[in-house]
C-alpha cells in the first residue's frame, strides 16, 4: 500500500473534446471517482477554446485535489493542422498542471493500451472491453475521449505503484 493516497486527473488532450477522468486506488484496486468529456465551442478562436479547456479542467481540480495529472503524449497524425491544435491544448493543460504543482505522468497510447489489454496493437473495442471489466462505470453512455482518460488513469495509477515500489514506498 502507499504511504500517500494517490489521486490522479486523467486527461486524454484535445481542442474539440477532452477526456477527463478522476481516478484514484481504493483497497487496492482502481476507482473512477469522476468522468466527463470538455467540449469547447467549434465557433470560438483557438486561445478561447484552450482558456474554456483551462478554466474547466482548473475548476475540476479545485473540486477533487488530484496528486498527480496522467496526460496521453501526441499521437502524429496525417492531419497536421489537428496536430498542432492538440499540441498547443497539451501545452495549455501541461501548464495547468505546474501551476497547480501536480506530478505529471506521460504515457503513448501503446503504454496504456499494453497496461489496459497486454497488447500495444488493442483496438479501441478492446480498450474500452477491458476498462468496463476493470472498474465500475457510471450508467451514463460515455465517449470515446472519456473511455481514454479512464483507461488512461488506471494505467497512470499502475505506473505510480511501480515507482513507488521502487522507491521503497510501496508493497
Amino acid at each position: 500500500m502507499l504511504n500517500q493516497k494517490q489521486k490522479i486527473i486523467a486527461i486524454d488532450p484535445g481542442y474539440d473534446r477532452c477526456g477527463v477522468a478522476i481516478v484514484e486506488e481504493n483497497a487496492g484496486k482502481p476507482v473512477v471517482v469522476f468522468s466527463t468529456c470538455i467540449t469547447s465551442q467549434k465557433t470560438d478562436e483557438q486561445y478561447l477554446r484552450l482558456a474554456s479547456i483551462f478554466k474547466e479542467l482548473d475548476s475540476l481540480i479545485k473540486e477533487h485535489s488530484p496528486t498527480h495529472m496522467a496526460i496521453e503524449t501526441l499521437f502524429f497524425s496525417v492531419n497536421k493542422k489537428t496536430a498542432i491544435k492538440v499540441a498547443e491544448a497539451r501545452g495549455a493543460i501541461l501548464a495547468l498542471a505546474g501551476i497547480k504543482n501536480l506530478g505529471v505522468i506521460e504515457l503513448s497510447p501503446q503504454a496504456i493500451k499494453i497496461s489496459m489489454t497486454g497488447s500495444g496493437n488493442a483496438t479501441k473495442e478492446q480498450v474500452e472491453k477491458m476498462v468496463k471489466l476493470t472498474v465500475k462505470l457510471p450508467t451514463k453512455a460515455k465517449l470515446d475521449d472519456e473511455i481514454d482518460a479512464i483507461a488512461l488513469g488506471v494505467a497512470s495509477l499502475q505506473t505510480l505503484h511501480l515507482e513507488n515500489m521502487k522507491k521503497g514506498l510501496a508493497k
